[in-house]
C-alpha cells in the first residue's frame, strides 16, 4: 500500500470516526446497544446533519495545516488553535463547539499571551483525551525521526493543551503504534513493538512515573479483556485503551470503527482516535463511501490531507 493511502486514510479515519460517534456522544453503552450505530446519522440533540464533525477533527486539521505550511512551529500551531476557538476556523459551520474544559482553559492561556508550550494544564484532573484526539498529524509528521526525538516533539504538542505527563505518555504510546502501522506492520505487531520500545524510551524521564497507569496497555493483557472491562469515557487512558482494543479485536476498518462508537460515552473521540489507527493500517480505500460522502467539507479535508502528504515527502 502506498504511503499516501495510509496517511490520507488516517486523517479521514479521524474525521469519519468523529462524525460517526458524535450523534450518540454521552449515551451509555446500554443505551447505544438498544439502537446501535451502523451508519452515518444526524445529531438530533444538536440539530446537526450526518457527517458533521467536532473539535476532535477541527484541532487535528488545524495541527495538520500548521505542519504542512510551517513545519514544526509551536507558535503557528497555537495561532491556528486560537483561530479555531475564536473564529470557528476548520469547523463544519463556522463555530467551535464541544470544547473540553482543559482545552478551553489552554485557549484562554494562549489569548493571555502565555507561550504555546506552557499553555496546557498540568494538574492530574486535566487528563481528558483532548490532546490524544488531535495528535495523529504529529505522529505521522515525526514518524521518520528517531524515537526519542519523536517522543520529545509529541510531548511538546500535547502540552499546548494537556501538559500532565499522563496525557503526554498516552500521545506517545499512540504515536509509537502509528509509526509501526505506517511502516506496514499489522496491528498486533505494531502494538507489541510499542510495548517493547516504551519501557526503554521512558526510563528515567518525566514520563516514567506514569507507566503504572498504562499497565494494561504495556503488559499485553489489554487485547484479551472482555468488552465490559473497556471504559470509553473522556479519561485519556480509557480512550487509548478503547482505541487499541478495538483495533486488535477486529479485522477491517468498518468493524473496528463500529466497535468503537458503539462502546458509548465519549463516542466521537473514541471514534476519532480509533479511526486514526484503523485508517493508517487499512488505508483510505477501506473507508466506506457511504460514510465519506456526507462528511462536512470533504473536498477541503481531502485536499489538505494530500498537501500534508506532499509536505512529508
Amino acid at each position: 500500500m502506498k504511503l499516501e493511502e495510509r496517511i490520507v486514510g488516517g486523517i479521514l479515519g479521524v474525521v469519519v470516526g468523529d462524525a460517526l460517534g458524535l450523534p450518540v456522544q454521552f449515551l451509555s453503552r446500554e443505551e447505544v446497544r438498544h439502537k446501535p450505530i451502523t451508519e452515518m446519522t444526524s445529531n438530533r440533540t444538536l440539530g446537526l446533519p450526518p457527517g458533521t464533525w467536532s473539535d476532535d477533527s477541527s484541532l487535528t486539521l488545524c495541527l495538520m495545516e500548521s505542519l504542512t505550511e510551517k513545519g514544526y512551529s509551536p507558535s503557528d500551531i497555537g495561532n491556528k488553535f486560537i483561530r479555531w476557538y475564536q473564529e470557528g476556523y476548520w469547523t463544519p459551520f463556522g463555530k467551535a463547539f464541544d470544547i473540553g474544559r482543559a482545552t478551553r482553559r489552554a485557549m484562554e492561556n494562549l489569548l493571555d499571551g502565555i507561550e504555546p508550550l506552557q499553555a496546557g494544564l498540568t494538574d492530574e484532573r486535566s487528563n481528558g483525551n483532548g490532546s490524544l484526539m488531535r495528535i495523529l498529524p504529529a505522529a505521522l509528521y515525526f514518524a521518520k525521526v528517531e524515537d526519542r526525538e519523536m517522543i520529545k516533539r509529541i510531548c511538546e504538542i500535547s502540552c499546548i493543551t494537556h501538559a500532565h505527563p499522563r496525557s503526554q505518555l498516552a500521545c506517545c504510546l499512540y504515536a509509537l503504534i502509528v509509526k509501526e502501522l505506517l511502516a506496514g506492520k499489522d496491528p498486533a505487531s505494531a502494538y507489541n513493538k510499542m510495548r517493547e520500545k516504551t519501557v526503554t524510551l521512558v526510563a528515567g524521564n518525566h514520563l516514567a512515573d506514569e507507566l503504572p497507569h498504562f499497565k494494561r496497555v504495556i503488559d499485553g493483557t489489554l487485547p484479551k479483556l472482555p468488552e465490559v472491562e473497556i471504559n470509553s469515557g473522556g479519561y485519556v487512558v480509557d480512550t487509548l485503551e478503547a482505541a487499541i482494543w478495538c483495533l486488535l479485536n477486529n479485522n477491517n476498518f468498518t468493524d473496528t470503527l463500529l466497535a468503537a462508537v458503539n462502546l458509548g460515552e465519549d463516542t466521537d473521540t473514541v471514534g476519532a482516535v480509533t479511526g486514526g489507527l484503523a485508517g493508517v493500517y487499512y488505508g483510505y480505500n477501506s473507508i466506506p463511501q457511504e460514510w465519506l460522502r456526507p462528511i462536512s467539507h470533504l473536498k477541503q479535508v481531502t485536499d489538505l490531507s494530500k498537501r500534508f502528504v506532499r509536505a512529508l515527502a
